[in-house]
């Protein structure tokens, strides 16, 4: 490999590696699953090695650039999202389905991925006007899309009254919030929640991930937003990932994503539209 080769190589590294989780985070909220999420993050990084000339980061900056080569490949294969034969899932895709064409796209970018409008038009290739468009719309048909139960499990009190208070202000019922890993439980198997809203670091120092796969081995599969100030650390690779996950800190704005999101993709029966 020759020195240009190998520069090209370390460049194109260092201007990915720092975006590769969120772009893993993005791929997957739209796609409903890790696995399918992973392929489109995999192929859009053989895209960039294949021909490096599309990854523009010196005009627009890695993350934008990344998401931009993502997105062309997302269009062209016609924005797929996960297909069930059967079963509650398919009344959620059915959701998924009737939201305008690249709103929910728009919407992610904006509030989950803290692109700016003029960003998301960049990374969309379309008119900052039309990208602030799509947000707004995606934004309102989303949140009245789905309703159901949500489950909190937060060990800081005003991050749980704020959860609470945004999960309540969509319409969804809260069915308790849990400081530890044990009350998370038990507050599950008592009534089963449609998403769950976990942070990781509870108040005995118990993990919120653990409490989550204690929940799902029980209740099967119900969607989980994870909460947390690290989210690379549960994006490595190593272990079962979340599909869909909030920084700390948040806005409201991302936390109304995410749950939307979340909802249209749950396969439990008591949600509502």
């Amino acid at each position: 490999m020759s020195t240009s080769t190998t520069g090209q190589a370390l460049t194109l590294s260092d201007l990915i590696a720092p975006h590769l989780p969120y772009l893993r985070r993005y791929a997957r909220a739209l796609t409903g699953a890790p696995s399918s999420g992973d392929t489109y993050a995999a192929s859009t990084l053989e895209a960039i090695l294949t021909d490096p000339s599309c990854f523009d980061a010196e005009e627009v900056g890695g993350k934008v650039a990344l998401f931009k080569v993502f997105h062309k490949l997302w269009g062209s294969s016609g924005q797929p999202v996960a297909e069930f034969d059967e079963g509650p899932r398919a009344r959620a895709l059915q959701h998924l389905a009737s939201l305008t064409p690249n709103a929910r796209e728009a919407l992610l970018l904006n509030t989950v991925e803290a692109f700016s409008v003029s960003e998301v038009a960049e990374v969309m290739e379309i008119e900052a006007d039309e990208a602030a468009r799509l947000i707004q719309l995606a934004r309102d048909e989303m949140q009245q899309a789905v309703t159901g139960k949500i489950m909190i499990i937060e060990d800081e009190a005003i991050i749980a009254m704020d959860l609470e208070g945004i999960a309540s202000m969509m319409g969804h019922e809260v069915t308790g919030i849990a400081r530890t890993r044990k009350a998370a439980v038990k507050l599950g198997m008592e009534e089963k929640p449609d998403l769950i809203l976990a942070d990781i670091q509870l108040a005995d120092n118990s993990s919120g991930i653990d409490a989550v796969a204690d929940l799902l081995e029980e209740l099967g599969d119900v969607p989980v937003i994870f909460i947390t100030a690290f989210p690379e650390r549960l994006l490595t690779g190593e272990r079962h990932e979340p599909a869909f996950m909030i920084a700390k800190p948040y806005v409201p704005d991302q936390v109304i994503s995410a749950i939307s999101q979340a909802m249209f993709f749950s396969s439990t029966d008591t949600l509502t539209s």
